[in-house]
């Protein structure tokens, strides 16, 4: 099997380095990229625009270019959250948090360029495992029904209690808050309209990434109009000779690197997860295995290393459900499989049977488009940080700029930006009162997921909480959140029995 798997590659690399398909692998990553510094924009877009234009070109070029879009907008998204505090995809939030605080101290080169390492490394590997363990990985999604999700959901939920830094019971009433937003909308059984006040802009709910716009950006500008701290200066980007990553950002990298590339690609091969949790998930896992927790949030690099490696690792997870099983394993894969079909393919078991030359064309294209992503975007590393040249006025105007344009073009909803400055002076008085927002924005991310999960396991148990002890996986994940919640008393204990021990 591996023997094939490598030589069916090869033939796939005969595909993907032609001249018209390195172009289309270019385009994609290129605009993918663009795509990813704009917030609101988002690649599901781009790939949705693009998709009337594929009429009459060959399944295997179309396909490169969608993917090169899709993973090309995880990489972007990280410029922007870093320079500015403005996540440019959901999945760059938890970047924005020790990104911003790396570039506030004239890291911002190292921490863009981390990002960037980071993202090819994940990126790549996470291709690797698609060439050699994808039917495999595909079996095991399938064993996921309603009462694994809702565990899941648990074990991030459980990691709430890690992103609060501080006061846990400040950090409760914030991820409280996200929860309550979470129910804002319809129901999500029954689509009965719920706690709308009268309004039909919240019958779909509030979007995750406008409050996220809000509560970073918008509220960074505030707090900054406020106390007037950075007028008059201009932000410090480092020296020109300290714009790349040290050996030192490299070596504790490494591992927050590689754990976030099995979390992000376990998690994308999971229909409906995503990059966004699994870059939660990730920054939760760092967190928890570093030997100073307290310095997350303040700008350590593995926060940054881990939460983009996650999340470029989970666009090759989701490529798995896609291609085996002909199943979106997210939104930007349920656009794509809508274009596969326009192409008169078919995603699914045979599809590696029936269209070999296509399947490994397109596997070897994100070889190919990592390392045109790595080849872009490190040279251009002293273009980006001479944003941080501009006096903070001027930085203030540009941030309030893009994040009015990202989030009128999520929807073309005006309402969307009243809820943004809304939220931007929420955060504002959250930070000012020392509430950690990340457990906000994880608990809106999953608050639905969770109810939703939860109902339908319910109705298929007939009310019995059983269902979710009686199934391994769902089980095995229960356990390890909470593991994950009394970590901190388990790992006390031990030190206790061995100071005892000793003595």
């Amino acid at each position: 099997m591996l023997f094939e798997a490598c030589h069916s590659l090869l033939q796939g690399f005969s595909v993907a380095l032609s001249l018209k398909n390195l172009c289309y692998c270019f385009i994609g990553v290129t605009v993918g990229n663009i795509v990813g510094v704009l917030p609101g924009f988002g690649p599901v877009s781009a790939v949705a625009i693009l998709i009337p234009l594929m009429y009459g070109v060959e399944p295997v070029s179309a396909i490169i270019l969608l993917a090169g879009i899709y993973y090309g907008a995880m990489y972007g998204g990280s410029i922007t959250s870093i320079l500015l505090k403005i996540p440019g995809e959901s999945s760059s939030v938890m970047t924005a948090i020790d990104g911003y605080e790396l570039a506030l101290k004239g890291r911002a080169g190292p921490a863009l360029g981390i990002s960037a390492i980071a993202s090819f490394v994940a990126g790549t590997l996470s291709v690797i495992f698609l060439t050699f363990f994808a039917p495999l990985l595909a079996s095991f999604a399938l064993s996921f029904g309603a009462p694994e999700y809702f565990s899941l959901m648990v074990m991030g939920f459980a990691a709430v209690a890690v992103l609060s830094t501080g006061d846990a019971l400040k950090g409760g009433i914030s991820a409280v808050l996200g929860i309550i937003l979470a129910t804002v909308g319809s129901d999500v059984i029954t689509g009965i309209p719920r706690f709308h006040f009268g309004s039909i802009y919240l019958l779909d709910g509030i979007d995750f990434l406008v409050v996220a716009i809000g509560v970073f950006a918008i509220a960074e500008v505030l707090d900054n109009v406020v106390t007037k701290s950075k007028f008059g200066q201009r932000l410090s980007y480092g020296k020109w000779t300290n714009l790349l990553p040290s050996l030192n950002d490299l070596k504790v990298s490494f591992w927050p690197t590689i754990r976030a590339t099995f979390i992000g690609f376990t998690t994308g091969v999971l229909p409906g997860a995503g990059a966004t949790i699994a870059s939660f998930i990730s920054y939760a896992t760092e967190k928890r295995v570093s030997k100073y927790p307290e310095k997350f949030g303040t700008g350590v690099m593995e926060a940054v290393a881990g939460p983009e490696a996650a999340n470029n690792a989970a666009t090759g997870g989701a490529m798995v459900p896609l291609l085996t099983l002909g199943i979106p394993g997210s939104n930007v894969t349920a656009v794509m499989l809508g274009a596969l079909m326009m192409l008169g393919l078919q995603p699914g078991p045979l599809l590696f049977k029936e269209h070999p030359t296509f399947v490994w064309g397109f596997i070897a294209s994100m070889y190919v488009g990592n390392v045109m992503l790595l080849i872009l975007n490190i040279p251009l590393i002293g273009v980006f940080v001479q944003v941080l040249r501009l006096s903070f006025p001027i930085i203030a105007i540009l941030v309030l700029e893009i994040s009015l344009v990202g989030v009128y073009a999520f929807n073309n909803n005006i309402f969307d930006l009243y809820i943004m400055f809304v939220f931007g002076i929420i955060g504002f008085l959250l930070k000012k009162l020392d509430f950690p927002l990340a457990p906000m924005i994880l608990a809106l991310v999953l608050g639905r997921m969770f109810e939703e999960h939860c109902r339908r396991s319910l109705i298929i148990s007939d009310g019995s909480f059983t269902i979710f002890l009686t199934r391994p996986i769902s089980l095995t994940l229960l356990v390890v959140a909470v593991l994950v919640m009394f970590y901190p008393m388990i790992l006390d204990f031990i030190r206790q029995h061995r100071k005892g021990k000793d003595k």
